[in-house]
């Protein structure tokens, strides 16, 4: 059954971004079924003025799909081996994404450093920190002025830093280009592979494959 925060972040919600579905990931028990449960009640849907994503399954709607976008060659073989094990389910406006691992845990992918912050054993601790700062959490207040300067971006672009966040770039409109979100994502696979393992105050020497 979907909680109280997982109700409030619906009512915020602008969607279904595809059809009506009854979505059945195979788990009884666990952020996977409550998941399938998510979007059994609506299917891919925008928050916090598109700050935030969570995908639509089925493949009938605008922006990425639930199953395609965590297959390997969407964006994950850019990333070697550390994403192979976190099933992204939405993400925010810059890339980071939205993700369950093991059925266990769901957590935030940060997608410059592959860096994991655990949320919570369910999706009610995710909707529960969102709710918490939407505009730190959901970019809501940039998310709504980017677009009102720029245009409102398509389901399935995000915005991406020219100079990495990593490496000092700033959260700024000049900063910022628009980019389909699985280039984004394959842009930023071969930075997080060089910085993953780095300790702090390493000195960076950024190279991109595209």
């Amino acid at each position: 059954m979907i909680g109280a925060a997982l109700e409030d972040l619906l009512g915020r919600a602008r969607g279904p971004l595809g059809p009506p579905i009854d979505l059945d990931l195979g788990l009884e028990s666990g952020p996977l079924a409550e998941l399938g449960e998510l979007l059994s009640r609506l299917n891919g849907f925008a928050l916090f003025n598109a700050g935030v994503q969570v995908f639509q399954a089925g493949g009938q709607g605008p922006g990425p799909e639930l199953m395609a976008w965590n297959t390997d060659t969407t964006w994950k073989n850019t990333y070697g081996t550390l994403a192979d094990d976190v099933f992204c389910f939405g993400q925010d406006l810059f890339g980071v994404q939205f993700g369950i691992v093991a059925n266990a845990q769901v957590v935030t992918f940060n997608p410059e450093t592959a860096e994991r912050i655990a949320l919570g054993p369910g999706l009610a601790d995710w909707a529960a920190w969102l709710l918490a700062d939407p505009d730190v959490n959901g970019a809501a207040t940039f998310a709504r002025s980017y677009q009102d300067q720029h245009g409102p971006l398509a389901p399935g672009q995000r915005l991406i830093p020219l100079r990495y966040f990593v490496g000092g770039g700033e959260y700024d409109f000049d900063n910022l280009v628009v980019r389909d979100a699985a280039q984004a994502m394959r842009i930023r696979g071969p930075i997080a592979r060089q910085v993953h393992d780095l300790p702090d105050g390493a000195v960076i020497r950024l190279s991109a494959s595209e």
